[in-house]
């Protein structure tokens, strides 16, 4: 071979190289949460709400979510149907590639049924959130949802 042709070849298998890294370090980039937190409850209280901003590069969808804090885990939407708010369990949430999606009071949440405790202010609530990407992988997230006073509203923690 000629050294142009070697040189051509070099530079075609070093770009082709470099987009494959791309495309690879696009496909693990991981989904962002942020401003999770959690409402404390009273004590007795068997529920409560825990609440977060999540943005993914790319297309996902958040599938579901546990704690070692309650028995079940379920993502929950609320809409007004003929003037009552109804609350309903969802078989997940779609994460649109860089939007970020609100779980807030009102709206899209983490509901923590047969709570094993209270939550008080300032305590740690441990999440892990899985994820599906487009190739149907999954990925599990671990966060810490941070405990808020139950008397603060919604919309100074960042609700609607």
């Amino acid at each position: 071979m000629h050294s142009s042709t070697i040189g051509k070849v070099g530079a075609g298998a070093a770009c082709c190289w470099m987009l494959l890294v791309s495309a690879l370090a696009i496909a693990q980039q991981t989904v962002e949460v942020t401003n999770a937190w959690a409402r404390a409850t009273v004590p007795a209280q068997k529920a409560g709400g825990v609440f977060m901003d999540l943005r993914s590069p790319v297309s996902a969808r958040l599938i579901s979510v546990s704690s070692p804090i309650a028995g079940t885990v379920q993502i929950h939407n609320m809409k007004m149907e003929n003037g009552i708010m109804k609350m309903f369990a969802v078989d997940g949430i779609d994460l649109p590639p860089g939007q970020t999606v609100k779980l807030a009071p009102g709206g899209y949440h983490v509901m923590l049924l047969g709570l094993k405790r209270q939550i008080k202010e300032g305590d740690t609530i441990p999440l892990s959130l899985v994820v599906e990407g487009p190739d149907g992988k999954r990925e599990t997230l671990q966060v810490n949802a941070r405990a808020r006073a139950l008397n603060v509203p919604a919309h100074a923690m960042g609700g609607h």
